[in-house]
């Protein structure tokens, strides 16, 4: 059993998009553990004040009708910001978005936050460091034997075909062709594989740096010389190769 020296609030968030920076949050729900195991909840719809990306709705069903009414981050802070006082912190994946997205919506209302002396328990780091993610463990897993030779390359892809036909069998919601498991588990829209770029709304915006979750075309537009700038730096020959295909893009369309 769980003990507690004081109260443990595990934060699920629900949010417009996962872009720290300019995303918000839709609902926020707090469990909230006493030491005496006593259990208190706390959720609440928030309107973002943008629009909630239909990627977003896909996945966790808020609509911008559901939360127009809702109040908004402002008139729930102090409420939340109570609730939490005195609690450690926990949640899955909490350490790299459920908590620094709530970090970041105090600060954006003038509200600090603050985390010291708070412990912060993220429950995914659990669960990876106790369940191994490797093929050899995979292949236990799915295929109940041991992996002989693990690192050679044919061993190796031969046993992630046996681990992918085992899935198959295992979750008949996968379907039996690789356009029915795309669908469940979706298929990520890659732009460059080192991800410096990412699609939003069909988009590709800047992964990186001082234009993070910015147009690419809309910076190389604004600020050419940027273009030179990466083209000269230690980027993979993919990123270049997608820059380049976008400023032609772009300086074709200014043209």
């Amino acid at each position: 059993m769980l003990q507690l020296t004081r109260p443990l609030a595990i934060i699920d968030l629900e949010t417009t998009g996962v872009n720290l920076g300019t995303d918000r949050i839709v609902e926020i729900a707090i469990v909230k553990i006493m030491p005496d195991g006593k259990k208190l909840v706390k959720r609440k719809l928030i309107n973002p004040e943008i629009p909630i990306s239909q990627g977003s709705v896909d996945i966790h069903g808020i609509t911008n009708e559901m939360v127009k009414d809702a109040p908004n981050f402002r008139q729930v802070a102090n409420e939340l910001k109570q609730f939490l006082d005195h609690c450690d912190l926990a949640g899955y994946n909490s350490n790299r978005f459920d908590i620094p997205m709530l970090v970041e919506e105090f600060l954006r209302i003038g509200m600090e936050f603050d985390s010291k002396g708070r412990k912060l328990l993220d429950v995914q780091k659990i669960f990876h460091m106790m369940e191994q993610r490797t093929l050899s463990a995979a292949y236990r897993f799915y295929c109940s034997k041991e992996l002989e030779g693990a690192h050679g390359a044919e061993v190796d892809a031969t046993a992630t075909w046996e681990v992918l036909v085992a899935q198959v069998v295992k979750y008949p919601q996968l379907g039996t062709n690789i356009d029915t498991i795309l669908k469940c588990i979706g298929e990520e829209q890659v732009v460059d594989f080192a991800r410096r770029f990412v699609l939003e709304n069909g988009v590709e915006v800047f992964n990186f740096g001082k234009h993070k979750g910015r147009s690419v075309a809309e910076i190389l537009k604004a600020e050419p010389q940027y273009y030179d700038w990466m083209m000269k730096g230690d980027f993979p020959l993919h990123t270049k190769q997608k820059l380049t295909e976008i400023f032609n893009r772009t300086m074709l369309k200014k043209g």
